[in-house]
C-alpha cells in the first residue's frame, strides 16, 4: 500500500498503559529508533498473539506500522525473556523497573536515537537476569553510567569545582562530586573514603573491588547515587523507594562486564 511506512527494530518495553478495553500502549527503547510510543492492539485478551511478550523489562524484536499518531506494533517476537524471568524475584524485579523507568526520562524525545543507552540498559537487564551480583550494585552501576551518558558523571577522583586530584574527604551533590579542602563548605557529606572508591569501580567496571565493598559502603554509595539522580533529573523515580537494600550475599564472581561510559 503506497504511503505505508513499516519498520522493524529491536527494544525493551520501559512501560504499559491500559488503552480502551484491549489494547495498550507501550513505550519502548529501541536500538535504531530511540523510544517509542506505540499501540498493540488487543495485547489484553486472553487470545493475543504477543501479549505476554509486552511486558516491563521485555527485550523484544518488533514491527511497527509508522501511524499519524501513534505508531502500532503488528509483530513481537521475544530476544530475551527479562520480564518472565524476573518477576519471579520481587529485589532484582523492582531494581529493573527503576533502571526502565530511568531510561525513559533520560531518552526524553520520542525517536530520537540513544544507542548508547539502549545497550546500557540490555547489558543491565542481562546481569539482573543471568549474572549472582547484588541487585543494588548493578543498580547504581547501570545509573552512574547512565548520569555519564546524560552529561552527569560525578566528580570521584578530583574535585567538581576545581579539578585538584583526589581523594578527597567532602562530597556535595549540588556541586557534582567530591570537594577538596579549598572548595567544601557547609552542606557537605563526608562518606567513607571507601564509599567513593566503590562507586569509581562501579563507573569503572572493577567488580572485583565493587563486590568486595562492606555492606555499609554500599549503603551509603546507593544513598549518593540516587542523591545525584534526583538532583539532576529535578525528582526522583517512582521505583526507588521500592527497592530492598538488603546486606549483599557473598559475592559471586562471574565473567560478565557492563558497557563502561566512556
Amino acid at each position: 500500500m503506497e504511503g505505508v511506512t513499516v519498520y522493524r527494530d529491536t527494544g525493551v518495553v520501559l512501560r504499559v498503559t491500559k488503552l480502551g478495553e484491549a489494547d495498550r500502549i507501550v513505550t519502548l527503547l529501541t536500538r535504531r529508533t530511540g523510544k517509542v510510543r506505540a499501540v498493540a492492539k488487543g495485547v489484553r485478551r486472553t487470545k493475543s498473539r504477543f501479549g505476554s511478550r509486552l511486558e516491563p523489562c521485555s527485550h523484544v524484536d518488533l514491527q511497527i506500522y509508522a501511524g499519524r499518531n501513534l505508531d502500532i506494533v503488528t509483530q513481537a517476537e521475544t530476544v530475551d525473556p527479562f520480564h518472565a524471568r524476573l518477576a519471579a524475584d520481587y529485589s532484582r524485579y523492582t531494581t529493573a523497573t527503576a533502571m526502565v523507568e530511568t531510561a525513559e526520562r533520560l531518552a526524553a524525545e520520542e525517536k530520537e536515537p540513544a544507542l548508547r543507552l539502549y545497550l546500557l540498559l540490555v547489558s543491565a537487564l542481562r546481569a539482573m537476569d543471568e549474572t549472582g551480583r547484588d541487585p543494588s550494585l548493578v543498580l547504581d552501576a547501570f545509573l552512574l553510567r547512565a548520569m555519564a551518558l546524560a552529561g552527569w558523571a560525578p566528580a570521584l577522583t578530583e574535585c567538581a569545582r576545581c579539578g585538584t586530584p583526589g581523594p578527597h574527604a567532602a562530597f556535595h551533590v549540588p556541586s557534582g562530586g567530591a570537594l577538596c579542602a579549598g572548595c567544601r563548605g557547609p552542606g557537605v557529606a563526608r562518606p567513607a573514603p571507601a564509599t567513593i572508591g566503590l562507586m569509581a569501580a562501579l563507573v569503572g567496571g572493577d567488580w572485583t573491588v565493587a563486590e568486595a565493598a562492606t555492606g555499609q559502603c554500599r549503603r551509603e554509595a546507593s544513598g549518593l547515587v540516587a542523591a545525584l539522580l534526583q538532583w539532576h533529573m529535578e525528582r526522583g523515580l517512582r521505583s526507588l523507594p521500592l527497592i530492598d537494600r538488603v546486606e549483599p550475599a557473598a559475592a559471586v564472581q562471574v565473567a560478565f562486564d557492563l558497557p563502561v561510559a566512556p
